[in-house]
């Protein structure tokens, strides 16, 4: 509701940019999307957003990345699920969209490190010593997608990511050659939302697979 968010720090996009608000809603002449940093009180929209069950995808919760593989399995569903909700409780581990009170788009966010998953990847080794902060998911509820959310989350990430000091942030997006691509193989964003929030491509492992840098500093 909207007393639970309340507390929080929301982060608003007005004309001048990005500003720490109460958490209240706040609207624009026509953008009703508001930012809030992931924490306790908008736990129960964000499990709605992702499905009770499905946590995204598969038991997931966005612990894929976190975790090594034999962890991960072991705790789909629930296991999964209160390591996350952990975190929402100590360290925000992304930001959540809110149209109204309805979460509506999410964006995974963490130093690299916290995802020992990418240097496991033969596709997304460390390009170089940057200290860079990584976007591992991207989720837009089906009633919000095709309206620039993605774009809007990504430049949020840019936003939480400075505000800790982060010299860098970087995605692993899809980049598909095919149109009408399905969402369901695309959840950690797509090359083009990457692209308009002014992420450059520093890399392309593969052929559909570029890494997208925004520097901060």
């Amino acid at each position: 509701s909207a007393a639970q968010k309340g507390w929080m720090t929301a982060i608003i996009r007005t004309a001048g940019g990005i500003r720490r608000g109460t958490g209240n809603r706040q609207m624009g002449n026509s953008d009703t999307i508001e930012l809030l940093e992931a924490g306790p009180g908008v736990w129960d929209a964000f499990v709605d957003l992702m499905g009770p069950k499905q946590g995204g995808s598969g038991g997931c919760w966005c612990m894929l990345w976190r975790l090594d593989r034999k962890s991960f399995d072991a705790g789909k569903g629930e296991g999964n699920r209160d390591a996350l909700k952990a975190l929402f409780e100590t360290d925000p581990p992304g930001l959540l969209a809110f149209d109204g009170d309805k979460a509506v788009g999410w964006c995974a966010i963490a130093p690299r490190p916290a995802y020992p998953y990418l240097d496991r990847s033969r596709l997304f080794k460390p390009l170089d010593d940057i200290p860079v902060w990584s976007v591992s998911c991207l989720t837009i509820a089906k009633s919000h997608r095709r309206q620039g959310l993605s774009v809007k989350l990504l430049d949020g990430a840019a936003d939480f990511v400075q505000r800790r000091g982060g010299p860098a942030v970087e995605g692993y997006p899809v980049d598909p050659k095919v149109p009408n691509y399905p969402a369901v193989y695309a959840w950690t964003g797509l090359a083009a939302a990457f692209r308009r929030a002014g992420y450059q491509e520093v890399a392309r492992p593969s052929e559909t697979r570029p890494i997208m840098r925004r520097m901060l500093t």
